[in-house]
């Protein structure tokens, strides 16, 4: 069955004047208008192409990547808007809509937000929202402390950020752990630092408690070779400079400084730490 928001692989039916009709296993037909067609494309030949609806609202087939797909999260522009709503750039001639009732605050445009891309009951077209966390999973969460995950971030509040886990759970990072530049719409590496009773996610950014220590002493003890034995790391440094030599909050750095100072592969000078013992 064709339908609008994902990518099909079609087979190429038969030629007018507007371009290629594309059939299914079922002979639906869907055009592929000829801007699209690929110099190589010849009748009885399979092609993969997104399908979606034109301003007429027919289906449409194309060969454009779009940004987002059926039932998933991406970072979208907003472009322009009428009374009715917000539409955002999705990579193709056509924009996807964000009604007002589907948006989670004022929209500006210029300014890119993460959307979710659902199909219409209704109309059957493909239509956008930027209230994330109604499309999130909350009954049942399959990860574990200390997992690693992927995460979007998608909001920011006073006390961090909003992120969508493995596409799919709430989490959040506290303003107090990152120390790196995060905009909406970054795709990062996290770790499941809690799993908390609504099912939400605190995270870190950096692998953490006694379990993350050894991936980064070796850390340290590598970035400590690569700089001729020495760093000039205190336990004053500001986390931004740690973060910055190492990828890892000061937080981290301790533990590891103090998991090497006690095995005597580390001295801690006035102005930093030297390496006297190669590992």
């Amino acid at each position: 069955m064709i339908y609008p928001g994902q990518i099909f692989e079609l087979k190429a039916s038969r030629q007018t004047d507007n371009g290629i009709y594309l059939v299914d296993e079922d002979n639906i037909e869907v055009l592929l208008p000829n801007k699209y067609i690929p110099d190589d494309l010849e009748l009885g030949g399979n092609i993969s192409v997104f399908v979606y609806k034109d301003s007429e609202d027919r289906l449409i087939a194309t060969t454009l990547q779009p940004k987002i797909f059926l039932n998933c999260f991406a970072p979208l522009k907003a472009v322009d808007k009428n009374k009715h709503g917000v539409f955002f750039d999705m990579g193709l001639e056509k924009d996807l809509f964000v009604p007002h009732n589907q948006q989670q605050s004022e929209i500006k445009l210029g300014h890119t937000y993460v959307v979710y891309m659902y199909l219409d009951n209704v109309t059957n077209r493909l239509v956008g929202s930027t209230k994330i966390s109604k499309w999130l999973e909350r009954d049942i969460v399959e990860v574990e402390i200390g997992e690693q995950v992927q995460i979007m971030v998608y909001g920011q509040n006073d006390i961090g950020y909003n992120v969508i886990v493995n596409m799919k759970y709430r989490g959040i990072i506290f303003e107090n752990e990152v120390f790196i530049k995060i905009s909406i719409g970054d795709n990062l590496k996290a770790y499941v630092k809690k799993i908390r009773s609504d099912n939400k996610l605190d995270l870190s950014l950096n692998r953490f408690g006694y379990r993350g220590v050894d991936a980064n002493t070796q850390k340290l003890i590598e970035t400590l070779e690569e700089n001729e034995g020495f760093l000039a790391l205190i336990d004053n440094t500001a986390p931004e400079k740690i973060y910055e030599i190492l990828g890892m909050s000061k937080k981290v750095f301790k533990k590891a400084v103090g998991a090497l100072y006690k095995q005597k592969i580390i001295r801690l000078e006035n102005d930093g730490i030297r390496l006297i013992k190669n590992q």
